[in-house]
């Protein structure tokens, strides 16, 4: 589950943040069928990022019933006036970079959000293979990329790369370098910003801020 909230300032985001981990830290885990929560600040100065894994929907939906309401009235009772923007479900498809032993502590995190016209989970997997097939061709990899996690949403409209990186600077580099967005100026990566289908998403940049797990 990927969820953002907006509160207005970084100094709002630092009290949620600190809101947030007061509220879970004092409270038992809610159960097994949640595996890890972390919260992301937004470079923006204004969003939360939300990720969490779960073992299934109906893990969630039991989370909802039971656990959330008092969580959030806690957290809001400490910071009124958060908006809770949107929330969508996602399966893990893909990952590059750590899973194959990359160990480096990522200082930033990098959510690109990629929408289709419609539902389609062919679509949505074609598209990230592609990303992949101009992943291992590019020539010119920054070396500050650390991983890519590749999920499609439930409903078949969006495709989310959570990607690490060693830090924000790096990230920008690569934006920075020949090429558009932060591949080369390959066939494969014009295929892939190029792909049909595409009608909205947007990168943003998040740095760490919390993160829970059952028995941390």
């Amino acid at each position: 589950m990927v969820s953002t909230w907006r509160v207005g300032t970084p100094v709002r985001q630092r009290a949620a943040v600190e809101a947030i981990a007061k509220t879970w830290q004092s409270r038992d885990w809610p159960f097994d069928g949640l595996l890890s929560y972390t919260v992301y600040t937004g470079e923006d100065g204004d969003t939360l990022l939300h990720y969490s894994q779960w073992r299934d929907e109906e893990a969630y939906r039991e989370f909802v019933a039971r656990h959330r309401d008092d969580r959030n009235d806690e957290i809001d009772a400490a910071v009124p006036g958060i908006e809770r923007v949107e929330l969508r479900s996602y399966e893990l498809y893909r990952t590059s970079g750590s899973a194959q032993g990359d160990s480096r502590v990522p200082g930033c995190v990098v959510i690109v959000d990629v929408e289709f016209e419609g539902a389609d989970a062919a679509r949505q997997r074609d598209w990230v293979d592609g990303v992949f097939e101009a992943l291992e061709t590019d020539p010119h990899p920054h070396p500050g990329g650390i991983s890519g996690d590749f999920h499609i949403s439930l409903d078949g409209t969006r495709v989310l790369n959570y990607a690490e990186w060693d830090s924000a600077r790096s990230h920008i580099e690569a934006l920075a370098a020949p090429g558009d967005g932060i591949g080369s100026a390959t066939p494969q990566w014009r295929k892939v910003l190029t792909y049909p289908g595409v009608v909205g998403g947007g990168v943003k940049r998040y740095a760490p801020a919390l993160s829970l797990s059952p028995g941390a």
